[in-house]
Order: structure tokens, then C-alpha cells, then sequence
């Protein structure tokens, strides 16, 4: 049974989860999805709702349905970059958002990262 904020769809919140698993190789192109079935009695949602975001990440390229086989992840690598580039600027821009409201810098920002990344090689 997963956790789901109340401040976004069920669905929507699924396929960031599902994006994050690709991005992070816990899927990899090609591999099959878990059944509609199975991934909603995993996820303690509605079947109806995994079949939505199953289709909004099919609308979106990131999977492909093959019928009477299943979902897969697509094997469109230049998809896969994208979605790993965009999952970046989203975190990126949040980030930077959070700390300009605040009231960082820039120049804050960029010493205080470079500061944390030096931090954690030692």
C-alpha cells in the first residue's frame, strides 16, 4: 500500500513513480510493467486508475501497450533521455523556486551546492 498526496491525481502520482523507476534502472527499456491488476492491489488503488496512468504514459511515449501481452517501457532511447532531462529541470526548478522564495541568491544557491557536493566526497 503506497502513500499519495492529496494535492495531486492518484494517477499522475503513479506515473512520476513509474518515470522515477526508469529513470533510476529499476525498469529498463523493454521490460513489462506489472498487470493493471497487480500493480493496483500493490499500489491499494482502483484498477481503473493504473489503467489512466498506464495511458497517460503510453500518451506520453514513455510506454508502450502491446495487446494481449502487456505494457512495456519503451525501448526509444532518445525518449528516455528526454524524460531522465526533464526529471532533472523539474527537480532543478523546484529547487530553485523553494530557495528563491526563501530568499536565497543565486550566487547562494550555487556556493551552497558546491559546498554539500565537495562535503559529500570527502
Amino acid at each position: 500500500m503506497e502513500n499519495f498526496q492529496a494535492t495531486k491525481p492518484i494517477y499522475m502520482q503513479l506515473a512520476d513513480r513509474i518515470n522515477h523507476k526508469i529513470v533510476r534502472n529499476e525498469l529498463r527499456a523493454g521490460e513489462k510493467l506489472k498487470s493493471v491488476r497487480e500493480m493496483a492491489i500493490e499500489s491499494g488503488v482502483n484498477p481503473n486508475t493504473v489503467q489512466r496512468t498506464y495511458s497517460e504514459l503510453e500518451r506520453m511515449n514513455i510506454v508502450e501497450t502491446k495487446r494481449g501481452q502487456g505494457t512495456f517501457v519503451t525501448t526509444n532511447e532518445a525518449k528516455l533521455i528526454s524524460l531522465r532531462e526533464e526529471l532533472k529541470n523539474d527537480h532543478i526548478s523546484r529547487f530553485i523556486e523553494q530557495m528563491t522564495e526563501m530568499g536565497f541568491s543565486k550566487k547562494e544557491m550555487v556556493n551552497g551546492l558546491q559546498e554539500y557536493i565537495i562535503g559529500e566526497d570527502e
